[in-house]
């Protein structure tokens, strides 16, 4: 797959999740010639350099639709699959064309995020996420990272903030409101700007050191999921679309949280992006509060 001045190869487009319209956005923002399709067509007329293939995290539906996509494309095409706990390697075992296979990994609203996880082992093409990598930064405005593995990291770490919010709650020491004000509140703020390590820069590792020393062997090790949760998935308290999750929402409230989500989103975009993480902190003028310099 390579990018020809402002076009690229065309793209197929495969699903019928939620996530799949939000891609499809994406690329029609980035003047891409693509086919959206629900299933994987019995054939194909279009020479397609890349398909990206978005199912469900269950292993025989995704390997199903490989080897659809494998009957119908060309052989030097690259099909990108999000894969959020299935490891590459697992999916390239039975593939015809293991070393174009490449895991993509969006976030909601793809349109507005610049989110993108690429998963490549020693198996897979080198070139080929980099082909995806470069694409993603000169077209879909993305800001992608690269994992040389079989493993993306974005659920792992978002995983390890939920077993700890359940313990939390579990344990009576916090309420789900109280979970989500401390990282709407304080993450929310800095991880938009510089995320995690950098911010621990920022505020000086040697206080971060000290506290973990203390903290880290009371932080949760549980392998279980919470009863409470359990109850939830139980009784169908899916989230918004069926009017309770961990909230209680009243009918066609999610659509309009969809849209304010989408709205939010591009406005935190934009002013990300007057940040970006490589930026020169020279050319950002001196933080001023209250009328005040800081030095």
């Amino acid at each position: 797959m390579k990018g020809m001045g402002k076009q690229m190869e065309p793209v197929l487009l495969v699903g019928d999740r939620p996530l799949t319209n939000s891609i499809a956005s994406c690329l029609q923002q980035a003047g891409c010639v693509f086919t959206g399709v629900k299933r994987v067509p019995d054939e194909v007329k279009t020479a397609y350099g890349l398909a990206i293939l978005i199912t469900e995290e269950d292993l025989e539906i995704k390997k199903t639709k490989i080897a659809e996509l494998e009957k119908v494309l060309d052989t030097n095409a690259i099909i990108a699959v999000n894969t959020e706990t299935i490891g590459l390697d697992t999916l390239q075992k039975d593939a015809a064309f293991p070393r174009r296979l490449i895991g993509v990994n969006w976030t909601e609203p793809a349109d507005t995020t610049f989110f993108l996880e690429i998963i490549a082992n020693n198996v897979t093409d080198p070139e080929l996420a980099d082909q995806v990598c470069h694409i993603a930064v000169a077209f879909w405005q993305k800001d992608p990272y690269v994992i040389h593995g079989n493993m993306g990291i974005r659920m792992r770490l978002m995983a390890a903030m939920i077993r700890e919010a359940f313990y939390l709650v579990e344990n009576g020491y916090a309420t789900v409101e109280d979970i989500d004000r401390a990282c709407r509140n304080d993450a929310g703020y800095y991880l938009p700007f510089a995320g995690n390590l950098r911010y621990m820069d920022l505020m000086g590792t040697y206080a971060y050191g000290m506290v973990m020393k203390d903290l880290n062997p009371e932080l949760s090790k549980g392998t279980h999921i919470p009863a409470f949760f359990q109850e939830m998935l139980l009784q169908k308290e899916w989230g918004m679309e069926g009017e309770k999750g961990f909230y209680t929402y009243s009918p066609g409230e999610d659509k309009k949280w969809q849209a304010l989500l989408g709205k939010f989103s591009g406005e935190a975009k934009e002013l990300m992006d007057k940040y970006p993480l490589k930026y020169n902190p020279e050319e950002v003028a001196e933080p001023v509060r209250n009328g005040f310099n800081f030095r």
